[in-house]
């Protein structure tokens, strides 16, 4: 099915690369789905490329449906709508195109929920740090929307990105962390020169926060493989040079024949 399913309701512009889309099912209900999860979002070929668009990679049909996967930045709980925070590739065939719709406009959305990077597999009394690049946040603030505030553990996101306007979800995450006392928002920025104002916050790249004892800091205790899950998406590189720290700390990734790893790698 290629059908246009889906009408947006809502955009905010996060930065000049970054936006926020909500889109609301038409004429049938969202499945359920686990926070964490990703599924397709798609435009024809046809679909008009925003004005910051550059030539695209390849030429694309116009009744060519352009496919790509996005993790959800809403509750599960939700049924109304689900939000996505994505990044302009400016060369690229589906990011231009969605950057140029508007209120009301449709947009297609696969009915396939799919992903393993969820924390139902997690005991409710372990620590948790969400570690993101840009947009890699979207996950953790569908974990966050849901239920990930009433587990027993610790939680801490840490999320980078070169200037504070591209940390997206900053405000919410703020005020999450005045109200649960559980919770840290650790933001890092590493182009500090380009700020409109002095940044009182962190300047370093993620691994060496972590390094640095940035976690153990925060909630006054190391955390380790017994006590404490770790997340990472965004950045390959940072996930590489995270998961080399973390292996030093004896954290080992985790998959289906490693159920005990610690370690969960969302790669886009």
């Amino acid at each position: 099915m290629n059908e246009l399913n889906g009408i947006i309701t809502q955009v905010i512009q996060v930065s000049p690369t970054m936006k926020v889309f909500r889109i609301a099912p038409d004429g049938w209900e969202l499945p359920d789905f686990k926070a964490g999860q990703f599924c397709a979002l798609f435009l024809p070929g046809s679909a008009p490329r925003c004005a910051e668009a550059t030539q695209e990679f390849e030429e694309i049909a116009p009744d060519k449906m352009i496919k790509r996967a996005y993790s959800i930045a809403s509750s599960s709980k939700s049924k109304e709508f689900l939000e996505f925070y994505i990044t302009l590739v400016h060369s690229g065939s589906l990011t231009p195109r969605l950057f140029e719709l508007k209120i009301g406009d449709r947009i297609g959305i696969g009915k396939k929920f799919v992903g393993m990077f969820t924390l139902d597999r997690i005991p409710e009394e372990k620590n948790i740090v969400l570690i993101a690049t840009g947009t890699g946040v979207a996950p953790y603030m569908s974990m966050l929307r849901t239920n990930a505030l009433q587990r027993k553990g610790k939680i801490a996101i840490v999320h980078g990105a070169a200037n504070s306007w591209d940390l997206g979800y900053s405000s919410e995450l703020n005020l999450l962390q005045t109200i649960s006392p559980n919770f840290k928002y650790l933001p890092t920025i590493t182009d500090p020169q380009k700020e409109m104002t002095p940044w009182n916050g962190h300047v370093d790249f993620i691994q060496d926060m972590w390094k640095a004892g940035i976690i153990e800091e925060a909630w006054g205790h190391k955390p380790a493989p017994e006590n404490t899950d770790i997340f990472l998406c965004g950045n390959p590189r940072m996930i590489a040079d995270m998961s080399e720290a973390l292996e030093k700390d004896n954290f080992t990734e985790w998959s289906r024949k490693n159920p005990e790893g610690q370690i969960h790698i969302e790669k886009f």
